[in-house]
């Protein structure tokens, strides 16, 4: 299978002169879903984790609703990029041929073939009453994520995803170039491993858009942490879920933007003039 990471050569500049060199960068490739032989989508992606990417993007797409509905998996790579064939129960087969996306779509591409308004921003699942987490839980678990970035560290290139619970730290962390990509993988790996998402909580390195909190809500988590900024749909879509949606996490702090009561107190919630802030 592809490597993940390539060493190719550059010319470096700098304003003393420039230089031969090399540089490590993360491989791109096309990424075709298919299901009893069919193309259901083509994504573009980093050749890492297929199994845990295919069974994630299954679960979070609908497609199936265990990962015991895949009957078998298997990665066939080509020239032009590697077919991820998944065989499922022949009722469930039936269930997706009318909505096929035979589409290929850009890295990372959370909605792509997506063909009706309705159906990009679908309600997401909504998640139980998990647990509550201290604020320090959430510093440390972020401080804990980019050591674990192994691609990332050598190519500054890439996305990553992963799953934090008190007693195990980050038990699962899965890279690609795309951010849905990287949380498909997440996803996948967890479902298999048969994880429970109420324990944890789900840390990103990207920007929070809407597909991120539908895939966060149909891996069942209660909690998701992100380095960046949400959009104004998301937070939207993190309250209507019952998602604590934590955000903009730096070194000296983070920000909630919904659901506060799993991460502080209801009566330092109260304390905090929420008067003169507007998400609508």
């Amino acid at each position: 299978m592809s490597d993940p990471v390539r060493s190719v050569s550059r010319t470096i500049w700098r304003r003393d002169g420039a230089s031969a060199g090399l540089r490590a960068v993360p491989e791109e490739t096309a990424l075709a879903i298919t299901y009893n032989g069919g193309t259901y989508a083509v994504m573009m992606g980093t050749p890492a984790e297929l199994r845990d990417f295919a069974v994630g993007f299954s679960l979070s797409e609908g497609v199936v609703k265990s990962v015991d509905e895949i009957l078998s998996f298997e990665a066939v790579e080509f020239d032009d990029g590697i077919e991820l064939r998944m065989w499922l129960a022949t009722d469930t087969a039936e269930n997706i041929s009318a909505r096929r996306r035979q589409i290929a779509g850009p890295t990372g591409c959370g909605l792509c073939g997506i063909d009706s308004i309705a159906e990009a921003v679908k309600p997401a699942a909504i998640v139980g009453s998990g647990r509550a987490f201290a604020p320090e839980q959430i510093m440390a678990a972020m401080a804990s994520l980019a050591p674990l970035q192994k691609i990332n560290i050598e190519t500054r290139a890439v996305h990553a995803a992963a799953f934090w619970t008190p007693a195990h730290g980050i038990v699962c962390l899965r890279e690609d170039v795309g951010r849905h990509n990287a949380l498909d993988k997440l996803a996948g790996a967890l479902a298999q491993g048969r994880v429970d998402a109420n324990e944890g909580m789900v840390l990103l390195t990207s920007r929070v858009s809407v597909e991120m909190v539908q895939k966060t809500a149909a891996i069942g988590a209660t909690l998701m942490v992100s380095v960046s900024a949400p959009t104004a749909l998301a937070i939207r879509l993190a309250e209507a879920a019952n998602i604590t949606l934590v955000a903009i996490a730096r070194a000296d702090g983070f920000e909630i933007f919904t659901h506060p009561h799993r991460v502080m107190s209801d009566a330092q919630a109260q304390g905090i003039d929420h008067a003169h802030i507007d998400v609508a």
